[in-house]
């Protein structure tokens, strides 16, 4: 039996595990730092998912079959580098290529240099530039800070006033740290997420999901890291998909193999279905979080034969999906994405289990801890519940049902989940 190491602490590290734990060929979990929710079905284990010398350790020391990474930063802090480099099995991008998530700007010239739709953009350093090429253009903009921002750092003003505060948070405060900025012209259209499983050249789809950004209901608020998802996406078009294939994701893998950084691991495109066509929002260079909470467990094959055909660079076996729907909802701590208490007591009624057992629906932990058997808020987003139907209002129903039944003082969930189609 194989062991297996998940690393990161989220929503989408528990979806990982609990993915894995149906594998018959799986043994034993341990994820590196894990969570409350996580310890139900993996062992974790202290060590910080940008510990690069430390889970090395750990993998060499408990003879680790497979380590999968879950977090940009633990990609960006080059954990496969060196797992490789030691001659251990690891399921992600290397360090070089994890630089399509790393850099808004590296991924926008990439798309410009192998003709790969994307918006129209310019790329800042000096705030005074920036603002005046932001005053010459139209409204609302889009601006990217150009590192990792944990999901933060794209913000979409709509006057002036607002725009130069943003630049001057990004250039002149360095509120995300010290950067750049890209400028793009702003894009309308429904939002999806293509997520594939990439092996240089080789580019295997996922079933599609689509992300709620919002913090609040009718897509109003601030950006966050996702307030919910669904999957599959009815609004998305088998020729939408085929186009995001040939035109996206199979042109983007093998400008990463010119560029002398080839990508192995979960390659995310947020594309845009815009009036003249499919155009990229961004790439991350792994599973997205929410969307991996809803697109796994729909996945029928043994998702640890698709990480090590990926792992070793040899066939992907067929890869099949259940006919059965999915939806989820994010339980946020009030104030996110900004300030936010934490250590608020959460009860899951005795419903909750039996509908867990009867697998009508699934919670997964994003930032919870545990003390004494009961559970406590941890986190900015807490728990993620993912309804399952056969078709998507099933699961909507399933899911809120479970949400508003689960008590605590200090949570925040948008209700309108799906309502493009629902």
């Amino acid at each position: 039996m194989k062991k297996v190491l998940v690393i990161g602490s989220g929503g989408r590290e528990h979806a990982i595990v609990d993915a894995l734990s149906r594998s018959p060929q799986v043994g034993k979990i341990y994820c590196a730092p894990g969570n409350a929710g996580i310890a139900a079905q993996a062992e974790c284990v202290a060590i910080k998912d940008t510990d690069v010398e430390g889970l090395k350790a750990f993998a060499l020391a408990n003879e680790i079959d497979l380590a999968v990474v879950g977090p940009e930063v633990s990609l960006a802090a080059g954990v496969v580098d060196a797992f490789k480099d030691a001659g251990l099995r690891i399921f992600g991008p290397s360090k070089a290529a994890a630089t399509i998530e790393a850099s808004k700007d590296f991924a926008k010239q990439l798309m410009a240099k192998y003709d790969i739709p994307t918006a129209a953009f310019e790329t800042f350093e000096d705030y005074e530039a920036a603002l005046e090429y932001v005053k010459k253009g139209s409204f609302p903009v889009v601006l990217k800070y150009d590192g990792l921002a944990a999901g933060k750092g794209v913000v979409i003003p709509e006057t002036l006033e607002e725009a130069d505060e943003t630049l001057k948070d990004m250039l002149l405060d360095d509120k995300f740290g010290k950067g750049k900025v890209v400028v793009e012209e702003f894009l309308t259209g429904p939002e999806f997420s293509f997520m594939c499983f990439v092996d240089g050249l080789d580019v295997y789809p996922m079933t599609l999901s689509q992300d709620h950004k919002r913090a609040y209901e009718g897509d109003k608020g601030p950006n966050t890291g996702g307030m919910g998802a669904y999957s599959p996406v009815p609004i998305i078009t088998d020729e939408d998909v085929e186009y995001a294939m040939e035109k996206v994701m199979k042109p983007t893998a093998a400008g990463m193999v010119a560029e002398g950084c080839p990508f192995t691991g979960v390659l995310y495109g947020g594309l845009m279905k815009t009036p003249t066509g499919v155009k990229v929002i961004e790439f991350n260079c792994r599973f997205g979080d929410p969307e991996t909470e809803v697109v796994l467990p729909r996945l029928a094959s043994d998702i640890y034969d698709i990480f090590s055909a990926v792992a070793d660079h040899t066939p992907m076996p067929q890869i099949e999906w259940k006919k059965e729907v999915t939806m989820g909802f994010v339980m946020a701590s009030k104030g996110y994405p900004g300030d936010y208490e934490k250590g608020h007591e959460i009860n899951f009624p005795p419903v909750i289990s039996s509908e867990v057992e009867k697998s009508s629906i699934r919670i997964y932990h994003m930032g919870t801890s545990v003390k004494d058997g009961k559970y406590y808020t941890a986190g900015g987003r807490v728990l993620m519940v993912v309804g399952f139907g056969a078709d998507l209002q099933e699961a909507h129903d399933k899911a809120l049902a479970a949400v508003e039944s689960i008590e605590c003082d200090n949570l925040f969930y948008r209700r309108d989940i799906g309502w493009r189609v629902l």
